[in-house]
């Protein structure tokens, strides 16, 4: 087939009856399909030179035909049909203002006359009249029969009157072309449409969000009322409700969370202070104590039995040291019983944790916890460092009758009761010597012990009661605290003692079994503090120790020691081997553990 002549094409639509012999139905296209410019539009014989604009026609169905060859042939009209041109409207079927629809699409190029004809079976053509000349002679009147009606919309129109019309004698036809608007002319229009709905959007966006903080934080008050200033976005004043809940952060807060708030306003010096329980060698409330309470403020005192000479004495010297601290204190000793007896100058002896186990009976471990929670809370005293949870495998030095058995079965079920009870009545509990000390031949305060056990047996006997405690669902055997010691465990770690291992403290202690909570040192002047055979002083244990994953340091005697302690954390902070950050969880912990035993108040800071 020959691409040199594109055939014109009747704009058909299924359905429609064909056009009228001499009325057209084609418009010209814009441009060849090689690209080069059409021929001058020839005028068709229905169109005026003036365009005057006139009502558009109705146009019929028309039935697409295809012709030999693929071509499409045009259709024949029936008498009385019209069709639309060149995209004209039926009169009165829309508004003066109504766009066309989408389906009433613009005709193809006209077709040649020869070429019309011959299609047609015609040979002569219809006769053009001349433009604005009236007939020669005057056309007879005929009756029209009435024409079938379009269908727009899908609703066809009502048929019309039946009653004779005359033809008139002039036929005027002014096809209606509609001006194409230019490409670019809705352009500002949509723009202006798009930088409003963007407006409105930041708008809505924005108001969002001031409702959304404001319905998190509980308030009634509408954030953006304002009664001065409608156009600006300030809040107004808190009201009573909202100052009330500012003061019971605690329905909303974690104690740690509180417990930070605390640490945040704290000094340098306030925060050290904080993680160091200091002890004193005199036996009533000296200058030298209240130095270490004021001006480095320790954040807890421990208490030994020549220190305890009465009950008198020993509550006013523990009522002195509150007074004089800024934060409430741990106000701490060792009252296990048995050899270890811290108030034997007040209250009478005390069964040891092996004479509870001889029994038999869990309950006079349970018996023997509330009765020490009772003479400790009567001094003033908060905390006791006890219970030992160690499992005795050896008759070793610093064992003898601290311990409740000899499995880890029977620790559990005597230790348990004993911790319970004491924290029920209101005294924080201290399990040690993590990791076990079961099987220490050497007292630590003497040397460092070296237990020589399979990683296997650590962990099935030694450390099964700490994972227990630390893990049980009774929160009230959740020990407050835990106490690590100086132990050497090659199979896991070979070169640090437990108290100063990172391996023990952080990765065993925090990461393997859970425990969040905080952990206080062993006296950091002991003999077992050493490094590869090295002693170390107490300054470097003490920064070693936080390094490690310790929270309180236990051990600095008197103002001069504790200061040497302050300093060296100090000087740690300066060179990055301690960082900040180990500090502030430190000094977290003792503060959230002072608010659950309710030593201070779970508020915010008040100045």
């Amino acid at each position: 087939m020959s691409t040199d002549k594109q055939e014109p094409r009747l704009d058909t639509t299924e359905g429609h009856s064909p056009a009228a012999p001499g009325t057209q139905s084609y418009s010209t296209p814009t441009s060849l399909p090689d690209g080069s410019n059409p021929a001058p539009k020839q005028e068709s014989p229905l169109q005026e030179e003036d365009n005057t604009p006139t009502q558009p026609r109705l146009r019929t169905q028309r039935k697409q035909t295809t012709g030999k060859r693929g071509k499409i042939e045009p259709p024949a009209v029936s008498p009385g049909s019209q069709v639309w041109i060149d995209n004209q409207l039926p009169t009165g079927l829309l508004d003066e203002d109504e766009a066309p629809p989408s389906r009433w699409f613009k005709l193809s190029r006209p077709m040649p006359a020869l070429k019309y004809k011959k299609e047609q079976g015609s040979d002569k053509l219809p006769a053009t009249p001349e433009k604005n000349v009236a007939p020669t002679s005057p056309q007879p009147e005929e009756t029209l029969a009435p024409a079938p009606m379009p269908i727009l919309g899908g609703l066809e129109l009502p048929p019309p009157d039946h009653t004779p019309v005359a033809t008139p004698k002039k036929l005027e036809v002014t096809p209606q072309v509609f001006a194409k608007r230019p490409r670019g002319h809705s352009r500002p229009q949509h723009l202006r449409l798009l930088i409003s709905v963007i407006l409105l959007a930041l708008i809505v966006l924005t108001g969002g969000s001031f409702t959304l903080m404001h319905l998190l934080a509980g308030s009634a008050t509408n954030p953006l009322d304002t009664t001065n200033d409608p156009s600006t976005f300030a809040q107004t004043s808190l009201n009573a409700q909202q100052i009330d809940e500012l003061h019971h952060l605690s329905t909303r807060m974690s104690d740690k969370q509180l417990a930070g708030l605390y640490v945040a306003r704290m000094s340098l010096d306030e925060e050290i202070g904080q993680i160091i329980m200091v002890e004193y060698d005199d036996t009533y409330y000296s200058d030298d104590l209240n130095r270490m309470l004021t001006e480095l403020h320790a954040g807890g005192v421990i208490m030994y039995e020549f220190q305890m000479l009465t009950a008198a004495q020993t509550k006013g010297d523990i009522s002195s040291m509150q007074q004089h601290a800024k934060l409430p204190l741990l106000i701490s000793t060792d009252e296990e019983g048995g050899i270890v007896h811290r108030l034997t100058n007040i209250y009478p002896p005390r069964p040891s944790a092996l004479d509870i186990y001889n029994t038999g009976d869990p309950q006079v471990a349970a018996q023997q916890g509330h009765k020490v929670a009772q003479d400790l809370l009567a001094l003033g005293i908060n905390t006791n460092l006890a219970p030992s949870v160690d499992v005795a495998l050896v008759q070793g030095p610093g064992q003898a009758t601290r311990t409740f058995g000899y499995t880890a079965d029977s620790v559990i079920n005597f230790a348990g009761p004993y911790i319970k009870s004491m924290q029920q009545d209101g005294v924080i509990a201290c399990i040690k010597h993590f990791p076990g000390m079961g099987a220490a031949e050497i007292d630590p305060h003497k040397g460092l012990p070296v237990v020589n056990r399979t990683k296997e047996q650590l962990y099935q006997t030694e450390l099964a009661p700490f994972k227990h405690f630390i893990q049980t669902k009774d929160k009230l055997e959740n020990p407050g605290m835990v106490m690590p010691t100086d132990i050497l465990m090659p199979a896991i770690d070979p070169v640090y003692p437990a108290e100063l291992s990172h391996t023990f403290m952080t990765d065993i202690l925090r990461k393997e079994l859970g425990y969040d909570g905080m952990t206080l040192t062993d006296a950091l002047y002991m003999q077992g503090v050493t490094i590869n055979g090295q002693p170390i002083s107490m300054a470097q244990a003490g920064v070693m120790a936080l390094q490690a994953g310790n929270d309180m340091l236990l051990g600095p005697t008197g103002y001069v020691q504790t200061l040497d302690m302050v300093n060296a954390i100090k000087a740690a902070l300066q060179d990055g081997t301690l960082s900040k950050a180990r500090l502030d969880e430190a000094a977290t912990r003792i503060i959230a553990l002072k608010m659950q035993r309710h030593l201070m108040p779970a508020i915010p800071p008040q100045n």
